[in-house]
């Protein structure tokens, strides 16, 4: 219960910041950081990733560059074999500047893995590219 007033109250800041003026998610500067509170119970592999890949020293920030995703994907996954019943995850994500040649990579179960770029695609589709974000884990 706490947890979700906890949330609730950050989300009542950011949207209409600490003076009570409304904001909007798709006008934040490059100096702010969107912070997202990811879903671990939900996606438990893909948030033990993102995890791992930040504590062996991974950018925890995420600066969206849709246009670079296709790119870095490619190279972030070049040398990655496919492995059957498993999708490799990337760290950064694809959708980030930090993201392609050198992004951690681990085998998830396509559940897990899909779910959690579904959840974090739908977070960040008001989001304009620049903005920066990083994942909260509770």
């Amino acid at each position: 219960m706490s947890l979700i007033i906890v949330a609730l109250l950050a989300l009542g800041t950011y949207w209409f910041g600490e003076d009570g003026q409304s904001t909007s998610p798709a006008t934040s500067s490059d100096k702010d950081i969107v912070q997202l509170v990811f879903p671990s119970e939900r996606y438990p592999e893909t948030a033990k990733h993102i995890q791992d890949a930040i504590s062996s020293g991974e950018s925890a920030i995420c600066t969206i560059d849709r246009e670079q995703a296709e790119e870095n994907r490619s190279q972030s996954l070049k040398d990655v074999p496919t492995k059957k019943g498993y999708d490799r995850d990337e760290w950064p994500m694809a959708m980030c500047q930090e993201g392609g040649e050198g992004a951690d990579i681990a085998y998830i179960k396509p559940s897990d893995n899909r779910g959690a770029g579904s959840w974090v695609g739908n977070q960040l589709e008001n989001y304009a590219d620049g903005t920066r974000v990083e994942l909260m884990f509770r």
